[in-house]
């Protein structure tokens, strides 16, 4: 149909993110938990294109193996702004997802491609919205929107929302990812019922991931990750996993690690960065 025409496609990125660390202060009234955690980006990322259309419809095209709901974040993040912004009502989309990001890794991939919606979808349909409002806007969608929004590696509190830049150093890392997808909620209903003093939050590492061990416990697979990349490198888990990473000084140290993972396990080398590539975009 005429009026359903794509117009001249967008493409742009939206790179995965690590937690350098993550605390997990306490419990809010609301029943999130406050947490304390350090976000890079990385050089991995997955490719949205949009093409825009005359009719107020919000498609998604997939160009990738995996299962994601019909109504995923991406999705979401345009039906948000048709419902929130009056001038995005009129509007549609068709939104091409080359998607290489697995879900359930904790490496943000789902957050990314809704925060690189909104920010496509601002310029793609001349809205004028702040980088404030559409950060938001996509903490409706997810904790982690607001900080693809922000555009810079950040220290972050609160649910993970309130952010302060910084610059930890870059490094190359060697990503893991076991073949299974982690359940965030099934993570936090079994720390909530470990409790604060349970043995998930007694040994408390400085730099490290509270959720580790009883992520550990429920996805078996998360923790051989880890003890393998132990043996050669600084290496904990990303988020609420399943993703493991270690930390390496060079390229080719990652490689030489990912070239000895064991038959079958799905490795990355990539590097930590600390602005997203659309950090300037407007």
């Amino acid at each position: 149909m005429p009026g359903n025409r794509d117009r001249t496609p967008l493409q742009l990125p939206a790179p995965a993110k690590i937690n350098r660390f993550l605390h997990v202060l306490g419990r809010r009234a609301d029943g999130f938990h406050r947490l304390e955690t350090l976000f890079q980006f990385l050089q991995w990322a997955d490719r949205l294109g949009f093409g825009a259309l005359e009719q107020p419809h919000i498609r998604r095209i997939d160009r990738h193996p995996f299962h994601l709901p019909e109504a995923d974040l991406c999705v979401r993040a345009a039906q948000l702004l048709q419902a929130a912004c009056p001038p995005a009502a009129g509007r549609g989309v068709t939104i091409t997802l080359t998607k290489t990001i697995p879900p359930g890794s904790g490496l943000g991939g789902g957050s990314s491609n809704a925060a690189t919606t909104l920010l496509a979808l601002n310029h793609l349909w001349q809205l004028g919205l702040t980088r404030a409002r559409l950060a938001q806007l996509g903490l409706q969608l997810g904790a982690d929107v607001p900080l693809f929004i922000y555009g810079r590696a950040a220290l972050a509190g609160g649910v993970g929302e309130v952010l302060k830049a910084c610059e930890p150093a870059e490094k190359w890392l060697l990503i893991c990812v076991p073949p299974v997808e982690v359940s965030t909620a099934r993570v936090f209903a079994h720390l909530r019922a470990d409790g604060p003093g349970g043995d998930d939050l007694s040994d408390r590492a400085p730099n490290g991931n509270d959720l580790e061990a009883v992520t550990a416990r429920l996805y078996p697979e998360v923790g051989q990750v880890l003890a393998w990349l132990r043996r050669h490198g600084d290496a904990r888990m990303s988020g609420s996993g399943g993703a493991v990473y270690a930390e390496f000084n060079s390229r080719a140290e990652a490689g030489s690690a990912a070239s000895a993972l064991p038959d079958g396990w799905n490795g990355r080398v990539t590097r930590a960065l600390n602005r997203h590539p659309l950090a300037d975009f407007r």
